[in-house]
């Protein structure tokens, strides 16, 4: 059984197991060798008289042995602690959960010689474990830890162990401990590991694990059916979306999957990174949605089932500032990709586009409210299955708040906010790019999928949480500042426009919005000639000709409605 090989000083519940299976084992030996001698001719013989051993001295000498094999260790660890440790600070810790989770923290607490632990207590916020021990450990209810407590009991940090690792409860949670000062750690919850086959390991808590509502899981088989032996292009493959979109689509059993975008740096990283389940098959081009002869020789060489357009300009500030561009790729580039779909028969057409598209105050969210339109129109066109999705920000992505917030908090601060009561949906990465996926299973053509995405965050409360996350106080330590509303940005953001409605899925949480169809050619002949203006590329630079641009795409969308941009103008 190898117990010998075991680091002494490392001792813990493991080895304490494997002594006693190893000695056990032995007696169980010595049992049966002591029964065969005793039931046979050997009773009476020389060799009988040696090998006849007594029940009562076999189970004496297993105990004692495993007793004393244990308590030897034990000895020998806390001398070593003793002699090495003593002058070591330890650590005060309190961990919150004493179920299995718990314990699992505590004895990795125990085991860890690089520091001296000492779990004070253990804390519930569920009454029915609470005034009761666990592992000799007192187990006491949240509302016992105020800030007496923590002074009395020198308290350094708390670590989170629950298999519920529900947000809302994980807010609540971790509210009260941030009143109280103390840092915070987690312990990834068991069966979050076992697709990835990692390590349960405490770290820092961080701010998607209070995202502020349950994550969204998405585990149908039929997705991989679906994409089983087809040909698959993704377009924005090295963009946040698209190249996680990429990542989960190379490990399907795709018959062949072609990545483009046009920026080189970043889809060589993806290129890097990724593992696909046919590497021979995998092609990352370097190219442009709005180049329509070069995206024609790719359909030409590929002939795409599926296509996921995911190539888009989205941040707000910028594209109202440069309405050229937006219009140009997010409606010229998406009308080319469609048409392209059309012409060579695509099975599927999925295109992500953003919540902002709903109601828009600015020109990229109506720039791909027009795309959503477009899209849409094509479904009666040809037998391609056109479908849309459409969700929140990204937690994580290029250009979400969580970056800035982070290399503000690394400057020293302050961390800049537009308003005060400016609020945002919130997902994650990974959550976004199944819903992709979802819906370009279950689609039909002619949806746009929405989802539940809970209640909407307040951008303040998110950097009042980042900033105790980072050990700082607010606001001693970072202070936050309003800076006033970005042009073309909203104060709240909408996943549904004020005629639409909603129809359900065999998903709870997914849901289909149901759009006025009724005047999509016509929108479509409007869009036609918006594109038309923005090929003539010797007007790009001109301001009259971005306010003509602005007042067709306001005409296609009449419900965009601008704030607190040059395009107000337009409105009156």
């Amino acid at each position: 059984m190898k117990t010998y090989r075991e680091i002494v000083r490392h001792t813990g519940l493991s080895e304490a197991i494997r002594i006693f299976k190893t000695v056990w084992l032995a007696c169980m030996v010595l049992f049966l060798i002591t029964f065969l001698v005793r039931s046979t001719a050997l009773k009476d013989s020389t060799w009988g008289e040696y090998l006849r051993l007594s029940y009562a001295v076999i189970f004496s000498h297993g105990f004692f042995t495993m007793v004393m094999l244990v308590a030897a260790r034990v000895v020998y660890r806390q001398v070593y602690e003793l002699l090495f440790f003593t002058k070591r600070k330890s650590r005060h810790v309190l961990i919150f959960g004493a179920s299995r989770p718990g314990l699992v923290a505590y004895a990795m607490l125990q085991d860890d010689i690089r520091s001296k632990n000492k779990v004070i207590a253990f804390v519930e916020d569920k009454p029915n474990r609470v005034g009761k021990n666990s592992r000799g450990v007192r187990i006491l209810h949240i509302t016992d830890i105020d800030h007496n407590f923590v002074r009395k009991n020198d308290i350094d940090e708390v670590i989170i162990a629950v298999e519920n690792d529900d947000p809302e409860r994980l807010s609540r949670v971790t509210d009260h401990f941030h009143n109280l000062n103390i840092d915070l750690k987690i312990m990834q919850p068991g069966r979050s590991l076992l697709s990835g086959g990692g390590k349960r390991q405490i770290r820092q808590l961080r701010i998607e694990d209070l995202l502020g509502r349950k994550p969204i899981k998405l585990d149908n088989p039929v997705v991989e059916k679906e994409l089983k032996g087809r040909t698959i292009l993704i377009t924005g493959a090295a963009g946040s979306i698209g190249s996680e979109l990429a990542r989960q689509i190379a490990i399907l059993s795709y018959k062949r999957v072609v990545f483009v975008d046009q920026a080189e740096s970043a889809l060589y990283d993806v290129q890097q990174t990724i593992h696909t389940s046919n590497p021979e098959e995998a092609y990352y081009i370097v190219g442009d949605v709005r180049d329509k002869i070069f995206m024609r020789r790719i359909f030409e060489i590929h002939r795409p089932d599926v296509v996921f357009h995911a190539a888009a300009y989205k941040h707000v500030p910028l594209m109202e500032a440069n309405p050229y561009e937006a219009i140009w790729t997010n409606v010229y580039g998406s009308r080319i990709m469609a048409d392209l779909s059309m012409e060579y028969n695509v099975y599927k057409f999925v295109m992500i586009s953003t919540d902002k598209a709903v109601n828009p105050t600015n020109v990229m969210g109506a720039s791909k409210r027009a795309a959503e339109m477009y899209v849409n129109s094509c479904n009666e066109q040809s037998e391609t299955n056109f479908i849309i999705t459409r969700f929140g920000n990204v937690l994580g992505s290029n250009g979400s708040v969580i970056p800035l917030f982070e290399k503000q908090l690394t400057k020293g601060g302050p961390l800049t906010l537009t308003h005060p009561e400016i609020t945002r949906f919130f997902m994650t990465i990974p959550e976004a790019c199944q819903l992709v996926l979802e819906a370009g299973t279950m689609g039909k053509g002619g949806e746009i999928f929405v989802f539940d995405m809970g209640k909407s965050v307040k951008i303040i409360d998110l950097a009042k949480r980042m900033i105790k996350l980072k050990g700082y106080r607010y606001p001693q330590d970072i202070d936050i500042k309003i800076v006033g509303l970005r042009p073309g940005e909203k104060i709240y953001e909408e996943l549904l426009a004020n005629n639409e409605n909603t129809l359900k899925t065999h998903h709870p949480k997914i849901m289909i919005a149901k759009v006025c169809t009724e005047d999509l050619l016509m929108k479509r002949r409007q869009i036609d000639v918006l594109c038309g203006l923005v090929e003539h590329s010797e007007i790009s630079c001109a301001e009259r000709a971005d306010l003509e641009i602005v007042r067709q795409l306001k005409a296609i969308v009449p419900e965009f409605i601008s704030q607190n941009s040059i395009f107000d103008q337009l409105d009156k």
